[in-house]
């Protein structure tokens, strides 16, 4: 089905673009649609023909005009004599011995604008949508994508053909006929199928098939019986197909309310009457009555509000808080009544109109503008909150605007300011003191500045009456007093005055100042919280030591990155040494069946033998940077496997006790894992620098702690350049795994008399 959706889509929007091709032509080269020329008898040319409400019909040429000048030329051009009116800006015609000049509509005059230009550009956008929907679509493979582009095409073709047929093209009636009744068929059937996708049916094929019909019998009623009736059955067609439409979509969102899929319905149901309710309302209606006051093509352009809804509904699967948006509409319908009926009263009682509905028209677009101008503003107010030329009594917006600044303030005096600013911005003070009332009583100024500090003082007494609750405020005279926050027994306030006297502070601006009190104390905490650990920081910078819950952590992801490398190292390069050892013994064993040459088959075990000892080694490496024995069955059975696999390969012996260790000590898996670190390190550096014959390695417990000991008869280094041993010989790493375990280390050792290593960690 996809298939046959796919070749449609592509043959039709083929056909739409040569059809666009043709109405365009007709435009850019001015043709008189519907006037037929020819040569009468005395050489004369002569309108034979004029087809009724046409472009020619409308423009004024009538059957029988003699054509005297064309363009301003008295000898008509070749394009003239062809059998139609093109390229005709200005006419003089001769009508019963009457001179009468008739004036073609122009590409580019405002009479196209709506019939041609804004058409196209229609037509373009919803091409441009189709192509975004069909590439986004070959990953997604969904049927409702084409049915989208065939509406889509449908919308921008009905549009370019209403322009046509206004004309009198003859094609264009047909197409227009067609593609308007088939607008709400293929909608219904794209919400079908979207909806069926997302798990959802809310109509039945035999529905869809009845609204597809529709279209067809139209056509066949056009060619058989064309006349004004029929033109208002198929506007009536329109009207009631697109009315089931809305109804079945309201049916189903109703139905599906406070669910996803309702959100999707109600969405629908909303771009659909904004659409088409236009065009019904204030042109199908009053066109049935002979009647109409608004040009169906302006009306008809609210379509382009589709392609932009559908196409981003389906590109990104995302809607708009719909119910939000809906009732921001209703409430800006209700408010835009008001200054609608006196702007047109006014208007009227000025101007007197006396043209046809034009009061009619002027309270439409009116109301339209007014819906238009509430609802933007919200938008701008959101967009332009931080920018705005006033902040006075606009306690809304300054309250997001504080907490914008405050997130970045990095200390006290900052969220004092931010606060300040705030206030003298929105309310009628002019002077804010931030004040420290400590526990003695004692009031001081933060940031003092000023020559203006005499003006708090004399409400010196009052400030013990705000040493409650964050939020609290006491009105002034002139202004008023807030609490602001407290830290350690000290009390944060704001004293607000202004050179008048001020009125008493309203509902909404103590409901505004506390919530800025609120934040304020909330984010003074977090000041607080970060300056206390900066100092702390500092402190352990100058020591230039860590903190043993640092290194833990250190320590931690540093294991953690260790075993997913493990990890890595074992599912995939081993697994693929081991996958080209069985594939290289297979083609040995192949070699030696068939007696190849010795040279090759000693190369072949060579090789053969080389991958063992390199997956060995990988091994070894994976055991190393995650002892997996260490989990399975405890740090006793890892050492003890550890020194066996050292002892393979070390020139010197190892004696490993752990008698005295018990199995079942209760120790957490980090630290027994240091411990593994810490007995895995001595081992290392055994093997490379001590030069030892005997190495001894005891864990014992007693009573609450846990004692490793370390021995060995090597070499050892002058105990007095330690610290230069460290680094090379990996003392600093056992050092900091022993701070993290908040333990003690002891090195005791000389040149030539080894190296012994005692540490000591509590339980």
């Amino acid at each position: 089905m996809q298939k046959f959706y796919s070749k449609l889509t592509v043959i039709l929007m083929i056909l739409s673009f040569i059809y666009v091709i043709y109405i365009s032509y007709i435009n850019v080269f001015n043709i008189f649609v519907g006037a037929v020329v020819s040569v009468n008898s005395d050489g004369q040319l002569e309108i034979e023909d004029v087809v009724d409400f046409t472009d020619s019909y409308y423009a004024g040429v009538r059957k029988g005009d003699i054509i005297l000048e064309v363009n301003g030329n008295k000898e008509p051009t070749e394009e003239v004599r062809r059998g139609y009116l093109a390229n005709v800006k200005s006419l003089v015609v001769d009508r019963h011995g009457d001179e009468i000049e008739i004036e073609n509509v122009s590409l580019l005059s405002q009479e196209n604008l709506f019939i041609y230009i804004i058409p196209i550009i229609f037509y373009s956008i919803c091409l441009f949508c189709i192509f975004m929907i069909l590439k986004i679509n070959k990953s997604r493979k969904k049927e409702s994508a084409y049915i989208l582009a065939l509406f889509l095409l449908a919308v921008a073709v009905a549009y370019v053909s209403s322009g046509g047929s206004g004309k009198g093209e003859y094609i264009s009636s047909f197409v227009v006929i067609f593609t308007m009744t088939s607008v709400p068929s293929l909608y219904m059937h794209f919400m079908y199928q979207y909806l069926k996708e997302l798990g959802t049916v809310i109509i039945s094929w035999r529905v869809l098939l009845c609204l597809y019909a529709v279209p067809f019998i139209n056509i066949v009623l056009e060619i058989l019986f064309k006349n004004m009736v029929l033109a208002a059955f198929n506007l009536l067609s329109f009207f009631a197909l697109a009315f089931i439409t809305i109804i079945i979509t309201l049916r189903a969102a109703k139905k599906l309310k406070g669910t996803e899929i309702g959100n999707v319905l109600s969405a629908f149901a909303l771009i659909l009457i904004s659409s088409f309710s236009p065009f019904m309302l204030f042109f199908i209606i009053p066109y049935l009555f002979h009647k109409y006051f608004i040009s169906p093509y302006i009306l008809a352009s609210f379509a382009l509000l589709i392609p932009f809804f559908l196409v981003y509904q389906f590109m990104t699967n995302k809607l708009y808080n719909v119910d939000f948006f809906l009732g921001r509409i209703k409430y800006y319908s209700l408010l835009a009544i008001t200054p609608t009926i006196a702007v047109v009263v006014i208007f009227d009682f000025i101007q007197k109109p006396s043209a046809n509905f034009y009061t009619m028209k002027f309270t439409i677009i009116t109301y339209i503008l007014m819906l238009t101008v509430f609802y933007f503003k919200e938008i701008i107010d959101f967009r332009f909150r931080l920018k705005r030329f006033s902040e006075k009594h606009n306690y809304q917006d300054s309250v997001f605007k504080f907490t914008q600044l405050i997130r970045e303030a990095s200390s006290l005096h900052q969220v004092f300011y931010h606060l300040k600013y705030t206030i003298l911005e929105v309310l009628v003070v002019n002077k804010a003191f931030v004040l420290e009332v400590k526990a003695d009583g004692q009031v001081e100024e933060i940031d003092e500045s000023t020559e203006d500090s005499k003006l708090w003082k004399k409400y010196v007494d009052q400030f013990q009456e705000l040493l409650g609750e964050v939020g609290k405020i006491i009105a002034l005279d002139k202004g008023f007093m807030m609490k602001i926050g407290e830290r350690g027994g000290h009390s944060f306030v704001i004293c607000c005055l202004s050179n008048l006297r001020t009125p008493k502070l309203s509902r909404d601006e103590i409901s505004w100042l506390k919530t800025l009190a609120f934040y304020t104390s909330v984010s003074l905490e977090n000041v607080v919280k970060i300056e206390e650990l900066m100092e702390h920081l500092d402190d352990l910078k100058q020591r230039e030591a860590n903190p043993a819950w640092l290194k833990k952590i250190m320590f931690a992801m540093e294991e953690k990155q260790r075993s997913d490398l493990a990890r890595d190292l074992h599912d995939s390069v081993l697994q693929d040494l081991i996958s080209l050892k069985r594939q290289s013994e297979m083609f040995l064993t192949n070699f030696q069946n068939n007696q190849c040459p010795t040279s090759i088959e000693n190369s072949l075990i060579s090789w053969n033998d080389q991958m063992s000892k390199v997956i060995q080694t990988t091994r070894e490496t994976c055991h190393e940077l995650r002892p997996q024995l260490l989990y399975d069955l405890g740090l006793v059975k890892a050492i003890s496997k550890l020194t066996s696999q050292i002892q393979e390969e070390a020139p010197f012996h190892i004696r490993l006790n752990t008698t005295r260790f018990d199995k079942e000590l209760d120790i957490d898996i980090d630290s027994q894992l240091n411990i593994y670190r810490i007995v895995q390190e001595l081992l290392s550096n055994a093997l490379k620098h001590s030069k030892a014959t005997q190495v001894l390695v005891m864990l014992i417990c007693i009573k609450d702690q846990v004692v490793l000991h370390y021995e060995d008869d090597g070499v050892g280094f002058d105990a007095s350049h330690l610290d230069q041993h460290t680094m090379s010989m990996g003392l600093s790493g056992i050092r900091e795994r022993v701070k993290a375990l908040n333990g003690k280390l002891q090195i005791h050792t000389a040149p030539e008399k080894g190296l012994k290593v005692k540490i000591e960690m509590e339980l």
